[in-house]
């Protein structure tokens, strides 16, 4: 499928009611926000992540729309199978077992590139050796960093029996290719795939960027004491004489409308393959990925509005801070209230001001 062959910006509005839309885990998992002016934040990693569950969901990981960043994934075992999808040969991946004790001493010391730490299908600690490994670049490690004589043997023994080699310029841009046809969140929002325990796909910028989504007025989160009518073990259950509680904390956003902006660069598109359907898929997800994100956590979000400038060109013609700001959103109730419904505000673009080569969609 050919690539897009016009520039696209996007305007998208979403609420939150009750619920953590984005925690912050360096602030106890309260909701994000700006110190300096209390509005709330949602990261645009957040709703990347939201945007990649709902295509895995529609698509079960199944190629041309696999994930490569996908929840416990090993991204090294992606190289190796892009590789070997394009016939390229860099020799024989190896695994060792080591002890809970090696595996300790391997983490404070670091590991040498080449070399990592992953757990066994039964869950024992094994190095893992890529094919590409330089090998001596590990045995300066071993010399610089002088690990445990057991550490050591293990080592030197798997270099003696790895057989590796480095990929060329060209196997590189092969390996990125097969990654390219195969994961929709390569080819959308690009990887650096440059890992050190992988065979180099190099990396990818991807035609599809977020902003961080921001609250159109301030918030204020909410730290919420819960009950659990049940207790874990029989020394809680004796220390409260059977009464069985246990309390909890909960921290919410009674109600927030959050906008984040996007870009959609058809230059990029070119670079990575990023389609007409991988387009439309795109919008999809932004419709619906709340949809399937519900939790307890969460509350209730919801997508309230999508407002899609579409260019005449691959380059565009207007500046995307000037499209962004036909859209305005303002309270419709009392401003001296607070804000407790998406029908608390207006939303309206001014179309009349929308330069010729542009066109406007609202799809939600």
């Amino acid at each position: 499928m050919s690539a897009i062959e016009n520039r696209y910006e996007f305007v998208l509005l979403f609420d939150v009611e009750n619920g953590n839309p984005n925690g912050d885990p360096d602030a106890g998992n309260l909701p994000r926000i700006d110190p300096e002016t209390n509005h709330g934040l949602i990261t645009d990693v957040c709703l990347k992540r939201k945007v990649r569950n709902f295509i895995a969901l529609k698509h079960e990981y199944a190629p041309p729309f696999d994930i490569y960043v996908k929840e416990k994934a090993v991204l090294g075992r992606a190289h190796v199978s892009a590789y070997k999808d394009a016939g390229i040969s860099l020799g024989e991946e190896l695994r060792r077992s080591i002890s809970e004790e090696n595996e300790e001493e391997l983490n404070e010391l670091g590991l040498p590139e080449g070399v990592s730490l992953e757990n066994s299908k039964d869950g024992t600690p094994e190095l893992l050796f890529a094919m590409d490994m330089d090998k001596s670049n590990v045995k300066r490690w071993i010399k610089e960093t002088k690990p445990s004589k057991e550490i050591k043997k293990l080592l030197e023994e798997a270099l003696k029996g790895a057989k590796t080699r480095k990929p060329k310029e060209e196997e590189v841009l092969a390996g990125k290719q097969k990654m390219l046809e195969r994961f929709y969140d390569v080819r959308s929002f690009g990887a650096v795939m440059s890992l050190k325990s992988a065979p180099n796909c190099g990396q990818v910028r991807g035609p599809v960027q977020l902003s961080f989504a921001r609250s159109i007025e301030p918030v204020t989160p909410l730290d919420v004491t819960i009950t659990r009518m049940a207790v874990a073990t029989e020394k809680e259950a004796e220390a409260q004489s059977g009464d069985n509680r246990t309390m909890g904390r909960k921290h919410i956003v009674p109600y927030g409308l959050y906008r984040a902006e996007g870009f959609i660069s058809a230059p990029l598109a070119a670079q990575t393959g990023f389609s007409d359907a991988d387009l439309e898929l795109f919008w999809q997800a932004l419709l619906m990925m709340f949809d399937h994100d519900h939790s307890a956590a969460r509350g209730k979000m919801n997508a309230r509005k999508l407002i899609v400038f579409k260019h005449a060109d691959k380059l565009g013609s207007a500046p995307a801070h000037k499209l962004f700001d036909l859209v305005k959103v303002v309270r419709a109730t009392d401003a001296k209230a607070p804000a407790r419904a998406f029908s608390d505000y207006a939303v309206t673009v001014d179309a009349a001001a929308l330069p010729g080569s542009v066109t406007l969609e609202e799809k939600l």
